[in-house]
């Protein structure tokens, strides 16, 4: 059984076409702030954020890791381009300075709960270009993403994922 798996998945680190697809999309935030990640691929590509040490062990390894570093998101193929999706880690290693919002204490909490947040649920927010906002608390934590609804009050912004999906999951 693990012999088929490993068989089927391939890591390797980030390729440079990869990479850009990485930075464009933290490009739409701010600034990233690492530069080296590795691809676990299977199904999809998965994208790990991994220091240049754990590289070098994992490679020393016989047998290879399904993940390793932390896990940022994945990319695919949608309508024929390959895009980068990223998860809530992904934006520790970027420096978040546009495409933001931070949320008051309540709303903040309904967020982590799923529930989409109204517009006086905002405490501040900076919006350039894309509808997906990073989102965060008033102490700077990263509650998940969110996507600008601007048209709506009640539904000003829209959850998208957030840091409370994994404990909601079923199992």
């Amino acid at each position: 059984m693990l012999r088929n798996m490993e068989r089927e998945l391939r890591y390797r680190r980030a390729s440079a076409w990869e990479y850009d697809l990485i930075l464009r999309e933290a490009e739409k935030y701010g600034e990233l702030r690492h530069s080296f990640f590795g691809v676990v691929e299977g199904k999809f590509r998965d994208v790990y954020a991994v220091n240049e040490r754990v590289w070098a062990e994992i490679e020393t390894l016989k047998l290879k890791p399904y993940a390793y570093g932390t896990f940022v998101g994945t990319i695919k193929v949608d309508n024929l381009v390959e895009k980068f999706y990223p998860n809530v880690e992904f934006f520790y290693f970027v420096d978040v300075q546009k495409n933001y919002a931070v949320l008051k204490p309540k709303a903040g909490f309904l967020f982590t709960t799923g529930k989409d947040v109204p517009r006086n649920g905002v405490k501040e927010y900076i919006w350039r270009g894309t509808k997906k906002l990073v989102i965060f608390d008033e102490n700077g934590i990263i509650l998940g993403i969110g996507r600008i609804n601007p048209e709506s009050r009640k539904k000003f912004i829209l959850n998208v994922t957030d840091i409370g999906e994994f404990l909601r999951r079923r199992r």
